[in-house]
């Protein structure tokens, strides 16, 4: 979903996105079309071309641009039908503008034109062309069309424009230090994780240093949810097809599920845990008495995502979320609610993340249950926002199938939005499974379920915390802690043992025992972002102390080893 945008700038980008499109049909005769619209940093359009386009093409296609900003051309609306549209697509040979229109159910249907360029639209756009004051071109990308593999490649250029040119001086500024921090880059440079073909696209392979950054927060995030009254459990990876033919993940969402048979049963890989959850409370009779009662289970899924669409960590096609489920009274539907935005701001908090923005999604057009329990639903949302004193956004039409939700969206260094944690409020799925407890009346009545992460997906988490933080962690998520450096093979003895020492402690510490100089193995830790560097050499050696460096506060000083140890897990303490 694109971020709610000023309604001008949405209509400036749309109308870039015309005047590129025109540029390059102007010097590039016999492309064709895709389609083209505002994103929410800037626009973009797919070309199928004659000849590939080269990010050297970008500022022959800026310059022609500038020539049709500076004819002013009128954006003018046409309404047509759609048999007379098509006839407009058919002679013109733009292909792709009829797969789009054979999709539509529309009889009438909007064009806009500027100069000779027409295209199919439904706007808006600004008066004239010369109303585009400040855009720049900034890469060229392959992009199937649709976004499905199955389709031809297209080639895609993405552009940004803004109002006036400080505007887009900042954007450049922030987009070129968010290259510096582009987790998919430093994934690479630090050995974090990787992608390979030969396992499958969207399918992370995850370092040793990548790993352990991972089960650090998992082990932050599991002791988190015990504290706070969570129970934990279990699920497989694959269940029958009649559970999600029930919940209706099958109607709802089969596109985006691996779907297989085997023994002539037809089974599919979870892309939810939901419904895993839900029969383990149904597997007894429950009392009132036992609520809230809360299920948590750090649960991998799978979806098929679009090769299209597909993008480092923060979208891939198997990835593990902290996912929980608490099944509470009516009467405890806002307490709970409350109890988990508590949950993600203080975990936020932890990792370094101190501002979120928050949106409402309502519900969508496909979707189960009854109007009644979507406005209960909803209410109960509202009413834990209010109490909370929360600022947030209506998503109008963008819930889950089964109920409305809660999208907390955290806020990096760069003051970009991430999506993870996510509140959902269901009536629907405990009557689709008949889930009852027994009342102090001793009448059975239906449970609420609460679906929530805090964290979300850990591999989207991990890509927003690699580019908050450049790749320079704070000591206790670094998964290398301390490099210890001996200056010559003489201390590799002693680094043995300060290592030793170290890990006694819990401090992740390794050895460069390599034979470079002292000043390469310097540069080659700092360069790998390790809070802290520990240098040995003859007078470290006798002494038993450590020459230390930190990330930091540059050179430490000389200190005993235990004043090392004490000083590093204070720091891991505060989480600093």
């Amino acid at each position: 979903m694109m971020k709610k945008q000023n309604e001008n700038l949405i209509k400036l980008r749309h109308s870039a996105a015309h005047v590129m499109a025109d540029a390059v049909q102007r010097l590039f005769p016999g492309t064709k079309l895709g389609m083209g619209p505002a994103i929410e940093d800037g626009f973009y359009y797919d070309f199928d071309c004659k000849r590939p386009l080269t990010p050297d093409d970008l500022s022959q296609i800026e310059k022609e641009m500038s020539s049709i900003i500076g004819e002013r051309l009128q954006f003018g609306k046409k309404v047509v039908t759609k048999k007379e549209a098509e006839r407009i697509f058919k002679e013109n040979g733009e292909k792709y503008k009829l797969d789009l229109l054979a999709g539509l159910d529309d009889e009438e249907i909007s064009m806009y034109s500027h100069g000779n360029f027409t295209d199919l639209c439904k706007g808006p756009h600004v008066e004239n062309t010369g109303d585009i004051k400040a855009f720049k071109l900034l890469a060229v990308a392959g992009a199937y069309w649709k976004g499905s593999e199955k389709n031809p490649m297209l080639q895609r250029i993405y552009g940004t424009a803004f109002c006036d040119k400080n505007e887009l001086k900042k954007y450049l500024h922030l987009k070129e230090e968010a290259g510096k921090r582009d987790h998919r880059k430093l994934g690479k440079e630090l050995e974090l994780f990787s992608f390979n073909e030969t396992a499958g696209a969207g399918l992370v392979l995850y370092h040793p240093k990548g790993a352990m950054l991972r089960q650090v927060i998992v082990d932050y995030i599991t002791a988190k949810h015990v504290e706070k009254g969570y129970e934990l459990i279990s699920s497989p990876h694959i269940l029958k097809s009649d559970i999600w033919i029930r919940s209706g993940h099958y109607d709802y969402y089969k596109e985006n599920m691996y779907i297989f048979e085997s023994d002539g049963q037809e089974y599919a890989v979870k892309p939810m845990n939901c419904p895993s959850h839900i029969l383990v409370y149904a597997s007894r009779k429950r009392s009132y008495k036992e609520f809230p009662i809360r299920y948590f289970e750090l649960g991998s899924v799978y979806r098929h995502e679009k090769s299209g669409v597909l993008h480092g960590l923060l979208r891939v096609r198997g990835f593990t979320q902290d996912d929980a489920h608490i099944f509470c009274l009516l009467d405890q539907t806002e307490r709970e609610i409350r109890g988990v935005i508590d949950f993600v701001r203080e975990t936020l908090s932890v990792f370094g993340f101190n501002a979120f923005e928050i949106e409402l999604s309502t519900r969508p057009e496909k979707s189960i249950g009854t109007d009644e329990d979507w406005e209960m639903a909803t209410q109960a949302l509202k009413k834990a926002l209010a109490a909370q004193g929360l600022n947030y956004d209506i998503n109008e039409g963008d819930g889950a199938f089964y109920g409305p939700k809660i999208d907390i969206k955290l806020k990096d260094a760069l003051g970009r939005s991430w999506q993870c944690a996510t509140i959902q409020c269901d009536f629907a799925l405990p009557e689709r499974f008949d889930l009852k407890y027994v009342d102090s009346d001793g009448t059975e009545k239906r449970p609420i379920v609460l679906h929530r992460v805090i964290l979300g997906s850990l591999e989207r988490f991990i890509g927003a915390l690699i580019e908050h933080y450049g790749g320079a962690f704070p000591l206790w998520l670094a998964p290398i802690q301390m490099m210890v450096v001996p200056i010559a093979g003489s201390h590799v003895d002693y680094a043995l043992e300060l290592k030793a020492f170290l890990r006694d402690a819990g401090i992740r510490a390794e050895i460069d025992a390599r034979s470079e100089k002292m000043q390469k193995k310097i540069r080659d830790a700092e360069i790998s972002k390790i809070p802290y560097i520990a240098v040995l050499g003859d007078k470290e050696a006798e002494a038993g102390t450590v020459s230390l460096r930190g990330k930091k506060d540059g050179m430490v000083g000389v200190m005993s080893k235990p004043a090392v140890c004490e000083r590093l897990l204070q720091e891991i303490k505060d989480r600093k």
